[in-house]
């Protein structure tokens, strides 16, 4: 089966491309400096310069640049340019500067960056069949990531992904308790915390930068919740866990039947596993849609990679299918996974029944 695209030439098509990595870059640059942030109400090239803190050619090269992609607006581009003063319209503030707004994909350009810092390693990779582990991408690449998830963790797992499983989210709200395997730096997590204060509430990682961050950002959100560095098999001391979810996670793991093999073992028996992973096709098509192209260029260059680096890996990459969840659901001893359909943006939701 194939799909049809628009017909863009190829050649018009990487043109396209190259201009949308520079100006990737640029938000990362921007991102990364505070620049945005630093923009607040408008500044002149000098004001930004001075309260950014950084040389006013580059300040006069990157809000010019930033203009002239519309990510910036200016007031009168015929001014002097030591006299032109730049904004963010309502729009491009959510995109770039406001991180709990729905509409700030910006950490997407953080991630990209991430990406090329190991780009020499992938490569290698691709020669030996190896792989490159997660924390060789860098405070970038982990930043973009928890970036671009924190908007709909923030503001969509709890009162619309939990009524995939309404049983389970009525119990939590007298008490239970609750993992967050794969946390990363703890948005989802702190929602979680937030929404059910009597429950026991943990976030679990095996990588130690992420939840570094995650007690971080819990510290700075004036939320009290336990962060552990470990892997799914902490969830067996204690066990009896009402919910478990694991959000964008699952394709990344070596051993995903194992990591579901424990989590099963760590549940109540009318506990529930909450799994949101990419809303990819059922089956292979090329060519394409858009979220196809995206999640196969983020398994190229970083998610299988990532999984090759421990071994054995089931190297399953971004694109985990429909037919691959209920498959390795029904080997980790699960009775049922039910499709939700919930609209949950980029991701699929499925409930994993012990």
């Amino acid at each position: 089966m194939t799909t049809t695209m628009p017909h863009i030439a190829l050649d018009q098509r990487l043109v396209d491309a190259a201009v949308g990595a520079l100006e990737l870059l640029s938000i990362h640059l921007g991102r990364r400096l505070g620049l945005y942030e630093a923009i607040g109400d408008g500044r002149t090239v000098p004001g930004l310069a001075g309260a950014a803190q950084i040389d006013e050619r580059y300040a006069r090269e990157w809000l010019e640049q930033q203009a002239v992609a519309g990510l910036v607006t200016v007031d009168d581009p015929a001014l002097p340019w030591d006299s032109r003063r730049y904004s963010l319209s309502h729009e491009q503030r959510a995109l770039l500067a406001t991180p709990d707004d729905p509409a700030h994909v910006s950490p997407l350009a953080d991630m990209v960056a991430g990406a090329g810092q190991v780009i020499d390693q992938v490569a290698a990779a691709y020669r030996t069949g190896g792989g490159v582990p997660y924390a060789y991408y860098g405070a970038a690449f982990r930043a973009g990531q928890a970036g671009i998830n924190r908007p709909a963790f923030t503001h969509d797992l709890v009162p619309s992904w939990l009524q995939a499983a309404p049983d389970v989210a009525a119990r939590l709200a007298a008490g239970g308790r609750v993992a967050d395997i794969g946390c990363g730096t703890g948005w989802a997590t702190i929602a979680l915390a937030r929404a059910f204060p009597l429950a026991d509430v943990v976030g679990i990682d095996a990588d130690p930068a992420s939840i570094a961050d995650a007690r971080a950002n819990a510290a700075a959100a004036g939320v009290a919740v336990r962060f552990e560095c470990a892997d799914a098999a902490a969830l067996h001391d204690g066990g009896g866990y009402d919910l478990v979810v694991i959000l964008e996670t699952l394709h990344d793991l070596a051993r995903p039947t194992d990591v579901l093999r424990d989590l099963r073992r760590g549940l109540r028996p009318d506990g529930a596993v909450l799994v949101a992973d990419e809303k990819v096709a059922e089956h292979f098509i090329a060519p394409g849609d858009d979220m196809e192209r995206m999640m196969y260029g983020w398994s190229v260059v970083h998610c299988l990679p990532a999984s090759l680096s421990e071994r054995p890996s089931a190297g399953i990459g971004t694109v985990l299918r429909p037919g691959l969840v209920d498959a390795m659901a029904a080997d980790a001893g699960f009775s049922r996974v039910e499709h939700s359909d919930i609209d949950a943006g980029f991701f699929r939701l499925y409930v994993l029944r012990p």
